[in-house]
């Protein structure tokens, strides 16, 4: 069985004993987390849709670590403008959760 829930503004397909990266929450390492903006439950041969979110369902998790994902770099250029290159970079702050569950 498998999930599509919402987590910080992207849609994340899950299933037991995944780990996947969300975007960063509160909380120690260990703690449970339950997810019940479900958009999507399927299975073998079915799968159930919601409009927009699955009535009761809902996706426990458990916190694994904390981090920062590979840095991007960002450049900036404007033509004609010997002053106007700039290079920046970015790295984003996540948390590791582990799906335990997936309850409809």
């Amino acid at each position: 069985m498998y999930a599509v829930i919402e987590s910080g503004g992207r849609q994340l397909r899950v299933q037991v004993g995944e780990v996947v990266h969300v975007q960063r929450m509160d909380g120690d390492v260990g703690a449970p987390v339950v997810f019940d903006r479900v958009l999507m439950l399927g299975g073998e041969d079915e799968a159930r849709l919601g409009t927009p979110v699955v009535d009761g369902a809902a996706v426990r998790a458990s916190i694994v670590g904390h981090g920062r994902d590979k840095k991007i770099r960002i450049y900036t250029y404007k033509r004609r403008q010997n002053s106007n290159r700039k290079r920046m970079g970015h790295r984003q702050d996540f948390t590791a959760v582990k799906i335990e569950s997936i309850e409809s």
